[in-house]
C-alpha cells in the first residue's frame, strides 16, 4: 500500500473516531440532562402528590376513611395529571384505589407492583424509567400513613407515570441527524485529506522516481526541493548522498583506468629491456660476432638487466611502503641541505645547471632516508625537464610557515601541460615518454614522491607553465616540540 493511501486511510479513521466518540459524548451528556431534568420533574410530581392527598385527606378525614380518600384523589386529580402524567392510589394489599384501569390498559401493573413491594419502613418513597411496549416511562411510588397515630396504621400507595417517550424519541432523532452529519463530514474530509495527502507526499513520489531516474543511468540529476520542512532536508541529503556516489563511482574508475594503465605501462617497460636482452642474447648464440660487437651485445644485456633491476626494486619500493611502519625520528632540515648540495653539486656543475639549495633551519618528524629519496627525486625530475643553456636553474629553498614547513623546488624548465599536471603521481605515467625513456626513467618517481609525502601527514602542489617551468611545493608538519621551541625562542627575543 502506498504511503499516501496509509495516510489518507489513517487520518480518516482517526477523524471518524474522534467525531464519534465527541459525538456520542455530546448527545448522551445532553439526553442525561434532559433526562435527570424530566426525572426531577416528576419526582417534584410525586412530593406535590403526596402534598395534596395529605392535605386534603386532612380536611375530610372526619367523614371517613374510604370516603375522605376517593375525595382527596378526585379533589387534586386535575392538578397533578395536567401535564401528561396519570395518576394511582392503592391499598396495602395492592387494591388500587385510583388510576387501576388506565395501569391495567398499559400494561404497567407489573412494573407499579415491584416498585410498590420494594417500598418498606425504611424506603418511603422509589421511582423507576422503564421500556413498556416501544415506549418509555418514568413510574414514582410513596407510602403514606393516614393514621399514623394508631397501632395498626392504615397505609396507602400513591404513585405517578410519566411518559418519557418523547425525550427517547428526540434522542434518536439527534443519533440519525448525526450519523448524516458525520457521514456528509467523512465524505467531504475524505475527499480534501485525499488531497491533502497526495499533495504532501508529492515531494516523496519526485524523490522516487528521481532516484529510479539515477539508478537508470543519469547520474547528473538532483532533486530541486528547497523546502525547510523534514521533506526538504531528506531531498538535500539525497542530493549530498548521490553526489558523494558519483563521486566514489569516478573515483572507482579512475582507479580502474589507472589499474589498466599501470598494467599496460608495465607491460611495455618490461617488453622494450627485455626484447633487447633476448634479442642480443640471441646474437652471441647463434651468430660469429667480433670481439667489440661481443663486448657491445654483453653492454646492452648488462644496461638493460640493470635497468630492470632498478625498476624491480622501485616497484618493491612502491608496494611495501605502506605496509612497512614509519620510522620518525627528528630529521634536521640543514642536513638534508648538506646531503644534497655535497652529492648534487658536480652533477649540475657538470651540466651546467645554476643550482641553489637553502634550507631554513627546523626540525622535521619523519625518516630521513625517505626524505632524502623524496627530494632527490623531485630535483632529478627537475633536472630531465632542463634544456642545456646558460640559463638553465634549480632552486630549492625550505621555510617554516608557521606550524609547517614548506620545501619549494623551482625550475625553469619545459613545464608540464595543466591538464597532465593532476596525472603525474600515477605510476608509469610519463608526460614525455621518448625524453623520460632516452634519460632512464621509468615514471614511478612522483609516485614513490606522494607516497613519502602522504606517509609524513604532508600536502604537495604543483604549478607549471609550459616553455616557463615547474613550482613544486611540499608541505610537511613540524615536531610539535620544535614548534613550542621556536615560539619561545620568538617571545625571548621579543622580550629582550
Amino acid at each position: 500500500m502506498r504511503f499516501a493511501h496509509k495516510l489518507f486511510l489513517s487520518m480518516t479513521v482517526l477523524l471518524t473516531l474522534m467525531f464519534s466518540v465527541f459525538g456520542i459524548w455530546m448527545l448522551s451528556s445532553d439526553f442525561s440532562q434532559l433526562l435527570n431534568k424530566e426525572i426531577e420533574q416528576g419526582n417534584k410530581e410525586s412530593q406535590m402528590f403526596q402534598f395534596l392527598f395529605e392535605m386534603g385527606y386532612q380536611t375530610t378525614e372526619e367523614y371517613g376513611e374510604d370516603y375522605a380518600v376517593s375525595k382527596t384523589l378526585n379533589s387534586i386529580a386535575h392538578n397533578v395529571e395536567r401535564d401528561g402524567s396519570h395518576m394511582f392510589a392503592a391499598k396495602r394489599d395492592g387494591t388500587f384505589i385510583y388510576g387501576g384501569d388506565y395501569l391495567g390498559d398499559m400494561g404497567f401493573e407489573g412494573e407499579v407492583d415491584g416498585l410498590m413491594g420494594a417500598l418498606n419502613a425504611e424506603q418511603t418513597y422509589a421511582h423507576c424509567v422503564r421500556q413498556i411496549a416501544g415506549g418509555y416511562y418514568m413510574f414514582t411510588a410513596a407510602v403514606v400513613d393516614l393514621a399514623a397515630d394508631s397501632i395498626y396504621p392504615a397505609r396507602i400507595y400513591l404513585g405517578t407515570s410519566r411518559e418519557l417517550t418523547p425525550i427517547y424519541r428526540e434522542r434518536q432523532n439527534l443519533l440519525y441527524r448525526y450519523r448524516i452529519a458525520l457521514v456528509s463530514l467523512l465524505l467531504a474530509g475524505g475527499v480534501c485529506i485525499f488531497g491533502l495527502t497526495h499533495y504532501i507526499t508529492r515531494p516523496i513520489r519526485s524523490l522516487d522516481k528521481l532516484a529510479r531516474r539515477i539508478a537508470d543511468g543519469a547520474y547528473e540529476l538532483r532533486s530541486r526541493n528547497e523546502s525547510q520542512d523534514e521533506i526538504g532536508q531528506l531531498a538535500r541529503n539525497f542530493n549530498r548522498m548521490s553526489d558523494h556516489l558519483v563521486e566514489q563511482m569516478q573515483k572507482k574508475e579512475q582507479e580502474a583506468r589507472q589499474k589498466e594503465d599501470f598494467t599496460a605501462a608495465f607491460a611495455h617497460e618490461l617488453k622494450t629491456p627485455l626484447t633487447s636482452i633476448i634479442g642480443y642474447a640471441d646474437m652471441l648464440n647463434s651468430l660469429k660476432l667480433t670481439d667489440e660487437e661481443c663486448h657491445e651485445a654483453y653492454f646492452y644485456i648488462y644496461s638493460q638487466g640493470k635497468r630492470l633491476e632498478s625498476l624491480s626494486h622501485k616497484l618493491l619500493e612502491l608496494v611495501s611502503m605502506d605496509k612497512a611502519p614509519l620510522n620518525r625520528k627528528p630529521v634536521s632540515a640543514k642536513a638534508l641541505e648538506q646531503n644534497i648540495r655535497i652529492t648534487l653539486r658536480p652533477v649540475w656543475k657538470q651540466r651546467g645547471i645554476k643550482g641553489k639549495v637553502d634550507m631554513e633551519k627546523a626540525v622535521l618528524q619523519g625518516d630521513e632516508e625517505l626524505l632524502l629519496s623524496l627530494l632527490y627525486n623531485l630535483l632529478d625530475n627537475a633536472m630531465k625537464a632542463l634544456d642545456k643553456g646558460e640559463e638553465s636553474f634549480i632552486l630549492m629553498k625550505g621555510s617554516c610557515q608557521g606550524e609547517f614547513y614548506e620545501i619549494k623546488i623551482v625550475d625553469n624548465g619545459r613545464g608540464i601541460p595543466e591538464e597532465e599536471i593532476g596525472r603525474i603521481t600515477e605510476a608509469f605515467y610519463m608526460v614525455d615518454k621518448s625524453r623520460s625513456r632516452k634519460e632512464g626513467g621509468a615514471g614511478i618517481g612522483m609516485a614513490l614522491c606522494q607516497k613519502i609525502i602522504q606517509l609524513h601527514n604532508g600536502t604537495m602542489n604543483v604549478e607549471s607553465r609550459l616553455g616557463e617551468g615547474t613550482v613544486i611545493k611540499v608541505i610537511f608538519p613540524r615536531g610539535e616540540k620544535e614548534v613550542g621551541r621556536r615560539k619561545r625562542s620568538h617571545k625571548e627575543q621579543e622580550d629582550e
